[in-house]
């Protein structure tokens, strides 16, 4: 399932059109995690990007993961309308393969002090690294939705945020990642950022649905982003990353 990206430098594992379902390093590269201190619109984002590439004398098509936050979560439709209008950047980009997307993405509403309009909260590209032998990778944020799907009527437990619903959710979204990061050839003892985001409370989640299946990742323990998914009723959704380095940009 893994398509090698001919001029990125790393591997993604395909998806749906608007994002893969995650990326990997090639040999001899790593994937590199950046964060916007002060996350700027997400079109001026995409300029700053290209700069910052440029001055790592990496190609555009380096660029393999997008995080964005939004005002508020969309309707179906109205998340399929920013798709279109984010994927045609990435078309001018040229970093689609064979008319493929390779960009793992993460798109979340914060609930606290949201943006006005989206932002780019930060991307991850794959930098050169001579003698790098293990693999580096990104998960992209999924939600209690099937692979494939972008409808109401495939939400997880639709409607239920009880207790027994929320634990229902999660265990789809945990074994959604561990899929998605074993396609990468990743396991839970190379990952070193679990993120989750929902405005429901872990307390419950953590011990057992989530940190009992992690094993040696347990120690790292999680971030807790109190955001929404980018859909309406989708209520839990995570991400993961398996990385060696991390920069911030004001």
């Amino acid at each position: 399932m893994l398509i090698d990206h001919p001029t990125g430098g790393y591997r993604f594992l395909p998806g749906i059109a608007p994002y893969s379902c995650g990326v990997v390093s090639q040999p001899g590269t790593e994937i590199v995690y950046v964060t916007f201190l002060k996350p700027p619109p997400y079109q001026e984002g995409f300029e700053r990007i290209a700069r910052f590439l440029e001055r790592e004398n990496r190609p555009r098509t380096a660029l393999c993961g997008i995080s964005l936050r939004c005002p508020k979560p969309w309707s179906f439709a109205g998340f399929a309308a920013f798709n279109a209008e984010y994927a045609e950047i990435l078309k001018s980009w040229g970093v689609f393969v064979d008319g493929v997307n390779p960009i793992a993405r993460t798109n979340v509403a914060p609930v606290v002090d949201p943006p006005t309009e989206t932002v780019m909260y930060g991307f991850s590209f794959a930098r050169l690294s001579p003698g790098a032998d293990t693999p580096t990778f990104v998960v992209a944020g999924a939600g209690e939705l099937p692979e494939g799907i972008l409808s109401r009527e495939g939400i997880v437990a639709l409607d239920d945020t009880s207790g027994d619903g929320l634990a229902t959710k999660a265990r789809f979204v945990m074994d959604l990642m561990e899929t998605r990061m074993q396609g990468l050839g990743g396991d839970w003892a190379r990952v070193n950022t679990i993120d989750v985001y929902t405005p429901h409370s872990l307390r419950e989640l953590l011990p057992e649905i989530v940190l009992g299946r992690v094993g040696p990742a347990a120690i790292r323990g999680v971030q807790w982003h109190y955001s929404r998914p980018p859909i309406e009723e989708i209520e839990y959704e995570m991400d993961l990353r398996g990385t060696r380095t991390e920069l911030w940009l004001d």
